[in-house]
């Protein structure tokens, strides 16, 4: 077989495809090209792999955009952009306020001051950055008071454009914990956007906001109030709610602490983490005949799919883990510490429940994990013991990739990395020198990167798992690595963020440093570098 070339192949393949969009219902998101797929890999392969990587192609993000946790449904952590700042920083407020003068930090395009806690992942597409994160800064003054928010600002300025405020459960810490805010990324498609709320609901909202009237539902003043109160007025900067579906009253669903997944849209479809998970005790599940993973219709919200699983019997803590969508199936890490895979088609089982078929699943933690030598089950929560699936399941060529983790006030314990073959659910390689995590992985150019919560950052060969390098950032991360540009991003809970060279040798080439942790992810969109912190967001870009 001849050699491809990738580029001009990938400009014949969006061409092919926005052509045919033209005439067909296709979404911006959809057309994209392979953004993070590189056909030059494909040399070699079968016609019929080809033809699954071209499809798998038609759902990546538009190259320049990041329009979802992981930036597209594969969540593979890397970026195309180039041209990305390596020097950066917090830069001084504005005399008593908390607002930061963007002129005093070094590379700053602008910055957002944001609520007091912020864990969610900025999304960025059609000119729009969406970000999640609690009410202490309020946008609206007749709303205040503890929220789950969700804000939505140009991309060119950072002027703010609208906002979704959740109210709270009134639940307390066990499924409604105070002040996390919305801890969910925003998945944008053309002209929606999907989130889970901290209230256990998954919604869609017209990403214009009331601009553009209101569609859909049509009590979003009932609802910002909340349950039993005066319905507040609704203004021209309030979110316009297309449809809600409330896992909590509809499924039972009991949430653990917060509910925090970011969903995937595939094959007409939105899936969505529950977050079912056990109540104060940590020793009881409330609701183990609820699913922990469901699918509704991207258009209705109405239900059409479960698993059926039994993950709801099992569950350790929580289900916090957010599904990729690749290959045709699902990929779902679940809070028994099993990666599981579905086909994204229900079928009616015999009680005539809509179920996802169970395709495989593989168990991330190592059996001295589960057992003792003595055969007896080792307890959660310990150093030594089992753990849940936290980061989300990433795909590439023919290969899932997933780590166990646990709630950080768990603190430190044993991990695992798991690369599992997509078709079969076999175990390749695992890597057990690694520390628990709740991070996802990057991969790129073979090579793999990966942090722990205790603030490592793994570099490992992708195809066999053999480590590279460690790198101690010497302070807990919660996010993710970014690589882009020829290098590795990470914050820390210490509020740095370290710039490393990407490759086989390691090299440190700069730490920046800001006033607050960085618990979140960074991200790239259209040649722009997003840092959030836990009260501000950072749009750098590289000057002359």
């Amino acid at each position: 077989m001849h050699e491809m070339k990738a580029e001009p192949f990938a400009r014949n393949f969006q061409d092919a495809v926005a052509e045919d969009a033209k005439s067909s219902d296709v979404s911006a998101h959809s057309v994209g090209t392979i953004c993070k797929f590189r056909y030059c890999q494909l040399s070699g392969k079968s016609a019929a792999g080809l033809m699954a990587a071209i499809m798998l192609a038609a759902t990546s993000a538009l190259a320049g955009e990041w329009p979802e946790w992981g930036g597209d449904p594969t969540k593979n952590m890397i970026s195309d952009d180039t041209g990305l700042p390596t020097e950066f920083g917090s830069g001084e407020r504005i005399g008593d306020t908390e607002d930061i003068d963007p002129a005093t930090a070094k590379n700053c395009k602008w910055v957002i001051k944001l609520g007091s806690e912020s864990y969610g992942t900025p999304t960025i597409a059609n000119g729009k950055v969406i970000i999640g994160t609690n009410n202490e800064s309020p946008r609206n003054p007749k709303i205040i008071g503890d929220r789950g928010v969700v804000m939505c600002f140009t991309e060119d300025t950072g002027e703010f454009l609208w906002q979704l405020t959740a109210p709270k459960l009134g639940a307390g810490k066990v499924s409604d914990w105070e002040y996390l805010g919305m801890c969910s990324s925003t998945t944008m498609d053309g002209k929606y956007g999907y989130v889970v709320t901290n209230r256990g609901e998954v919604m869609c909202l017209d990403l214009e906001g009331m601009a553009d009237g209101n569609e859909g539902y049509q009590d979003e003043g009932k609802y910002m109030a909340g349950p039993g109160k005066d319905p507040v007025e609704v203004g021209p900067t309030d979110a316009d709610i297309v449809w809600i579906y409330d896992m909590r009253s509809e499924l039972g669903v009991f949430p653990h602490n917060i509910t925090s997944s970011s969903v995937v849209l595939g094959d007409g479809k939105v899936f969505a983490s529950t977050s079912n998970g056990v109540d104060w005790s940590h020793t009881n599940i409330p609701a183990p005949q609820a699913p922990c993973l469901i699918a509704l219709d991207a258009k209705t919200g109405e239900l059409v799919g479960e698993e059926g699983s039994g993950i709801g019997n099992r569950i350790m803590h929580c289900n916090w883990s957010s599904p990729a969508f690749a290959d045709g199936k699902v990929f779902f890490g679940a809070g028994d510490g099993f990666l599981y895979a579905y086909n994204p088609v229900a079928e009616k089982d015999s009680e005539g429940f809509d179920i996802l078929p169970e395709l495989w699943k593989v168990d991330c933690n190592a059996p001295e994990y589960r057992k003792d030598a003595d055969g007896e089950a080792i307890k959660y929560a310990t150093y030594d013991g089992p753990s849940e699936i936290i980061g989300t399941p990433v795909y590439l060529d023919g290969k899932v990739y997933t780590a166990i983790g646990q709630d950080p006030e768990h603190g430190e314990g044993v991990g695992m990395l798991v690369c599992a073959d997509a078709e079969t659910g076999k175990e390749i390689w695992n890597y057990k020198d690694i520390n628990r995590t709740i991070s996802t992985v990057s991969i790129m150019d073979g090579l793999l990167y990966i942090c722990d919560y205790s603030g490592q950052v793994h570099c490992l060969d992708a195809e066999s798992g053999e480590a590279q390098w460690v790198h101690d950032t010497l302070s807990h991360i919660w996010g993710s690595t970014l690589v882009a540009d020829g290098k590795v991003y990470v914050g820390n809970e210490d509020g740095e963020v370290a710039v490393l060279k990407a490759g086989k040798e390691l090299e440190e080439i700069a730490l920046n440093e800001f006033s607050a942790p960085v618990f979140s992810s960074p991200v790239a969109a259209n040649g722009v570098l997003y840092i959030q912190t836990q009260n501000h967001l950072y749009a750098f870009e590289a000057k002359e």
